[in-house]
């Protein structure tokens, strides 16, 4: 369950650390009852950034099969990324 805190907790640094690590979910911080700032660990910012590249990575393959691409056998799509990452077959 997110945790919502008013700004005034931002006092207690240890705290709010403590809180983001054991919670590995973001912190919201309010200012005069308004939603103002969210806090979170390098971890949690980490995970949810390789979820919002992947879905934008599925987003632009739905976008290229609905604009007419082509598609191409799995084996053949990791060969190539091996060439491409790895430089190997």
């Amino acid at each position: 369950m997110s945790r919502i805190i008013p700004i005034k907790d931002l006092r207690d640094t240890s705290n709010i650390s403590k809180m983001c690590h054991e919670e590995n979910e973001p912190v919201f911080v309010t200012k005069h009852g308004y939603s103002d700032l969210v806090i979170m660990s390098i971890d949690t910012y980490d995970k949810i950034v390789k979820i919002a590249q992947t879905d934008h990575a599925i987003a632009s393959a739905e976008a290229e099969m609905a604009a007419g691409g082509e598609p191409i056998e799995a084996k053949e799509a990791f060969n190539e990324l091996r060439r491409k990452h790895f430089e190997q077959v």
